[in-house]
């Protein structure tokens, strides 16, 4: 950890890794701090993923981690938790930063690259986070299939209840949606939900019925249980951000209301902060894994672009200097 590396990753997760991996074959020194913790880690599969629909995220991760390995990326466990500049602006020195972990350790690079994801914050209802990942869902392009047909509620929990409820029924033509008491329809959207066949329930939410390890029903405060095969909730999504913000970037609320990210370059992942990336869900809330992998191949390109510049000026300073002294 004492070596000072082109590139910290800080998030080991697909987009952290594709970056390591795209750094990597670019001759780069990249190290990856991953606090083991990804997101989706309850799923049985990874889908919409080109090439490997249905891997267990565990196994891509392994996969993933054995390739960036192949190309030299040290991979580290460990948590980041903050991270500071060690250029001294007055002497213009180039970027360099130094990372923290939770257990005293610290690492010095040219370059940081967050990628460390997301935290969803389900909604106060018995029994939701342990079938999250399971038969509690969230988005039909990630688990659609699996439960297509299948007898689906939608917890209303989020504003966009009403938008999860008209997807899911392509999936299925026996959906039920629960106001929850947070909910509360437009004529337009009940006209909606009518034509489209949606039973809707009132009466707010109190826990989920589970019979021999699955999901057989939605608890009402009342007492009555209506029963479903599937639940579909909405989350609060909180970019992973104190990393980044001990460096200077600020974290936002996402324009659509769902949470907070941080805000970057759309095409390769710089913030407001010289020298600091980043990609993955931290930054697209609402990213699928193959479109956080995608952010990391990009983020990693853009950094070593930006390398090369400051290589390249580098040594024209120094060619400069040469002739000057003879």
């Amino acid at each position: 950890m004492a070596e000072q590396y082109d590139v910290i990753v800080v998030g080991g997760g697909a987009a952290g890794l594709s970056a390591a991996v795209t750094l990597g074959r670019a001759l780069r020194s990249v190290l990856v701090i991953d606090a083991g913790e990804p997101r989706n880690a309850p799923a049985a599969g990874v889908h919409g993923f080109l090439s490997r629909d249905g891997i267990n995220p565990q196994e891509l991760l392994a996969l993933g981690r054995a390739e960036a390995s192949q190309y030299g990326a040290g991979i580290v466990a460990g948590t980041v938790v903050a991270a500071r500049s060690t250029a001294d602006p007055t002497a213009g020195s180039e970027l360099a930063f130094e990372v923290d972990l939770a257990d005293g350790r610290t690492a010095g690079a040219r370059r940081v690259l967050v990628t460390s994801g997301l935290v969803d914050t389900l909604p106060d209802v018995g029994g939701l986070r342990e079938r999250w990942g399971r038969d509690v869902l969230h988005c039909p392009y990630c688990h659609g299939w699996e439960v297509r047909n299948k007898a689906i509620g939608i917890l209303g929990s989020v504003p966009m209840a009403l938008h999860q409820t008209l997807l899911f029924r392509q999936w299925s033509p026996n959906i039920t949606l629960f106001l929850n008491d947070v909910v509360e329809p437009t004529e337009e959207e009940w006209e909606q939900l009518s034509a489209r066949s949606i039973t809707v329930v009132d009466g707010k939410v109190r826990s989920l019925e589970v019979t021999d390890d699955a999901l057989s029903g939605v608890v009402l405060a009342s007492g009555t249980v209506i029963p479903v095969e599937a639940v579909v909730t909405g989350t609060r999504l909180e970019a992973r951000s104190a990393v980044l913000e001990s460096l200077g970037v600020p974290l936002v609320q996402h324009p659509m209301g769902v949470g907070t990210h941080v805000e970057v370059n759309p095409q390769g992942g710089a913030t407001s902060v010289p020298g600091v990336y980043a990609a993955g869900n931290v930054t697209d809330l609402m990213g699928q894994v193959m479109a956080s992998a995608a952010a990391g191949v990009m983020a990693g390109a853009a950094i070593n672009a930006d390398l090369i510049t400051e290589e390249t000026r580098r040594a024209v300073e120094a060619a400069r200097l040469s002739v000057a002294t003879g």
